[in-house]
């Protein structure tokens, strides 16, 4: 088997603002294996100062990954637990490797385009932001439009239970890691106390191991977790969260992390094959000028996989 890497930047349509600030490009890195004529690809979706393995030496670690593809798999995931990016692009390139076509990781019902899912919107909050949602439920209740909103960590830990109660005549559904990660205490007295439901999203990355995800979702005990497999393990760390979480009756969803097409299409095969019927946060591959095109679409608030398309990374490879 053979094992190469490609760095690649994803253009932004427009300046973007994000829960890293404003982004105009964001890169990635994509993780090509060989074997017997066939060709399997998987994308390290890192997603810089976010990103537990945003790191001086992420590329050095993609070297090593090359020179030791014949681990496999398994004892490379476990291998690279520090490199959860590289964690998810090396199950994606084996599975894409071992699949009928590259792209068809997890057939289903969802791929040949007989079943789709609900996506959500997603509101970053600001004080700009207080007038878009009021705007909205002006014109819309909760039962049209649901809303989520994302702090990012940006709310002070004394002021954080003021700002929810404000926020709580939106009828919102929820609302993203409030105040910033690893102030434990703070964040479980703020989940006892909330209006409406908290999820956490930041407050996951970075936690290896089973013992620690337990102990972590034991202490705080939020309403709900929010899984970027790109950053929380691949598929393995995301399945671990899930177990976790529902073991003490916590909800969850899965969202991207900006990956491109080709990362995007991994997660939202394997998501549907969860059967969560909450909306998921997927619904982000609109974003880039030099995407690549594939077979998702989204109408009206769903997204599906149309298997008429097809897929086109010319501009990749």
């Amino acid at each position: 088997m053979k094992a190469t890497y490609k760095k690649y930047i994803l253009n932004f349509k427009r300046p973007s603002g994000t829960s890293r600030g404003v982004m105009s490009e964001k890169e990635t890195w994509f993780l090509f294996l060989e074997e017997n004529g066939k060709t399997g690809i998987g994308e390290c979706g890192i997603l810089r100062s976010l990103s537990i393995d945003d790191r001086p030496d992420y590329e050095e670690k993609l070297k090593w990954v090359c020179q030791n593809i014949h681990l496999g798999k398994d004892q490379l995931w476990d291998e690279l637990m520090e490199f959860p990016s590289i964690q998810f692009g090396v199950e994606m390139a084996f599975l894409s490797l071992q699949s009928k076509t590259p792209f068809e990781l997890f057939p289903s019902e969802f791929t040949n385009g007989k079943k789709n899912m609900l996506i959500n919107g997603l509101v970053w909050m600001g004080e700009e932001q207080l007038g878009l949602l009021q705007f909205i439920r002006q014109n819309f209740d909760a039962k049209t439009i649901e809303i989520r909103v994302d702090a990012n960590g940006a709310f002070n830990s004394n002021e954080a239970l003021s700002k929810l109660n404000q926020l709580n005549k939106f009828e919102l559904h929820s609302i993203e890691q409030p105040i910033r990660a690893n102030q434990i205490q703070e964040m479980k007295l703020l989940c006892q106390q909330t209006p409406f439901p908290i999820a956490l999203d930041e407050e996951l990355i970075g936690v290896f191991g089973i013992e620690k995800k337990q102990k972590l979702l034991e202490e705080i005990q939020p309403q709900y977790i929010i899984l970027k497999p790109s950053l929380v393990g691949g598929f393995k760390g995301t399945l671990e969260w899930i177990a976790i979480a529902e073991s003490l009756n916590i909800g969850w969803w899965i969202t991207s992390a900006l990956e491109s097409n080709i990362g995007l299409n991994a997660i939202t095969q394997f998501t549907f094959t969860l059967q969560n019927p909450l909306p998921q946060g997927l619904g982000t591959g609109g974003l880039y000028t030099n995407n690549f095109d594939c077979p998702l679409e989204i109408k009206k608030g769903r997204i599906a996989y149309n298997p008429n398309l097809v897929w086109n990374i010319s501009n990749l490879v």
